[in-house]
C-alpha cells in the first residue's frame, strides 16, 4: 500500500472555509476527509498533521478553536500549535501606530513536519493542504532528496492553487469540494480522554 500523509495549514484552511459562509463546515473531520481524497484502493492514510496558532484576544473564537483542536486530537490528528505575538505597526500616511497580533511558528511547524517525516520515511505521498508559497522550499527539499516521493497541492474550493507551490509539487493537485466537506463533518459529541462538544456556532443548518 502507498502511505499517504496530510499536512494541514490551519489558518489557510480556516479562511478558505470562512469564505464559503457555511460555519458548520469548520467542524471538519480531517481523517474522514483525507480518506475521501486518496485513491481508496491504492493509498492508506497513515498520518495527519495540523499546524495552527491560537489567538487570545477573542474569547469566543479561542474557545471554539481549542475545542476543535481537542476534537482533532481525539481522532488521532497530530496538532502542532504556534502562537501570536504583538508587533508595532505604523501607518505610512499619517504616522499613527498600533499593536497588531501576528501569527508565529505555524508555517515553520508545517514545513518542519513535512521535511522531518520525509527523512523519517513516514510517507510515500504527501498531501499539502495550503496555498502558501512559503512551503515551496520544504517541498523542494523533499523532491530533491526523495525523488520517488510524491507531493500533491490541495486547496479548498474557491481558492486557487499557488503557482509556485503547484510547480514545486510537479503539478500534482487536488481540490476539496463542498460535497467532500459536507460528507466529512465531526459528530456533535466526540468521546476521547475527555468529551468534546461541538460549539453551537458550528451546528449544521436545520
Amino acid at each position: 500500500m502507498i502511505r499517504a500523509a496530510f499536512y494541514l495549514d490551519g489558518f489557510n484552511i480556516y479562511h478558505s472555509l470562512d469564505d464559503l459562509n457555511r460555519p458548520h463546515l469548520k467542524w471538519l473531520d480531517w481523517r474522514a476527509l483525507a480518506s475521501r481524497l486518496v485513491p481508496s484502493r491504492d493509498e492508506i492514510v497513515c498520518r495527519i498533521v495540523y499546524c495552527s496558532a491560537q489567538r487570545t484576544d477573542n474569547a469566543d473564537r479561542l474557545i471554539r478553536h481549542r475545542r476543535y483542536v481537542s476534537a482533532l486530537e481525539a481522532t488521532g490528528v497530530i496538532c502542532k500549535m504556534g502562537n501570536f505575538l504583538t508587533e508595532k505597526r505604523i501607518c505610512r500616511s499619517c504616522g499613527a501606530d498600533w499593536d497588531a497580533p501576528v501569527e508565529k511558528q505555524s508555517d515553520v511547524n508545517l514545513a518542519l513536519a513535512l521535511v522531518q517525516d520525509g527523512f523519517d520515511d513516514v510517507f510515500d505521498h504527501a498531501y499539502l493542504v495550503t496555498a502558501d508559497t512559503d512551503q515551496v522550499p520544504a517541498v523542494a527539499v523533499i523532491k530533491e532528496r526523495f525523488p520517488m516521493k510524491k507531493v500533491t497541492s490541495v486547496v479548498v474550493t474557491g481558492r486557487r492553487h499557488n503557482n509556485a507551490l503547484l510547480t514545486a509539487c510537479g503539478n500534482n493537485k487536488r481540490t476539496i469540494t463542498v460535497a467532500d466537506l459536507e460528507a466529512s463533518l465531526l459528530p456533535k459529541l466526540i468521546r476521547g480522554p475527555s468529551a468534546v462538544l461541538r460549539p453551537p456556532a458550528y451546528d449544521p443548518p436545520n
